[in-house]
């Protein structure tokens, strides 16, 4: 695990120090397997926690988010609920990681947040196995197939985890470039559905079958 002094708004990086502050901790992120973002509560989830979470993802890196100074926000019902979905809404597609509201002073939920990112990891290290992929994906195609294109039927055959570092599944089929974004983001969200991926950006590729 690496510790580092955080990463600040640009407008306050003005002394080489701090320059190489960022460079330290964009290094470690690189260096890691999972990261966790901490933000601060009362604060909430500003532009350059949203850059630092976009690093996670374009690195593969497996993320929790961690809402430190919880201890300090007045609080009514369903607060964190609602603090939750907001947050996940602002995230969109990286909506994928994991929210933990903790206190790093009070020591509330510091375990959860270290037993999240030990989950994260191994779920970074999973391997489906192809047959059982192959079973549950290809009825999720069949039932919501890729749009024809241009008259063209975009027949997906296969599927299969390739044994990359990262999550990246491979989809065999007809026509691979005229696989849409959408349709793209339809078969992540349907392997996050079935499998437990959470925490952990998910590449897709197509290639001709």
């Amino acid at each position: 695990m690496t510790d580092t002094a955080g990463i600040r708004k640009k407008a306050k990086v003005k002394e080489d120090i701090e320059f190489y502050s960022v460079l330290r901790a964009i290094q470690a992120l690189q260096d890691s397997d999972v990261c966790i973002i901490m933000i601060d509560a009362e604060r909430g989830l500003e532009a350059q926690d949203m850059s630092i979470i976009a690093l996670v993802n374009k690195y593969k890196k497996g993320g929790v988010i961690m809402i430190n100074k919880w201890d300090l926000v007045n609080k009514e019902t369903n607060t964190a609920v609602k603090l939750e979905q907001e947050i996940k809404t602002k995230l969109g597609p990286l909506s994928y990681v994991p929210i933990i509201f903790a206190s790093v002073l009070e020591k509330q939920r510091i375990f959860k947040v270290i037993e999240k990112s030990l989950a994260i990891y191994e779920n970074k290290t999973t391997k489906i196995p192809t047959s059982k992929l192959n079973e549950i994906m290809l009825k999720e195609i069949e039932r919501n197939p890729p749009p024809a294109i241009r008259g063209k039927n975009v027949g997906i055959k296969y599927i299969t985890q390739l044994p990359t570092h990262s999550v990246v599944f491979a989809f065999f089929c007809s026509y691979p470039k005229e696989i849409s974004e959408s349709y793209e983001r339809f078969l992540i969200n349907k392997i996050r559905s079935h499998f437990d991926f959470e925490g952990i950006p998910i590449k897709v590729v197509f290639r001709m079958k």
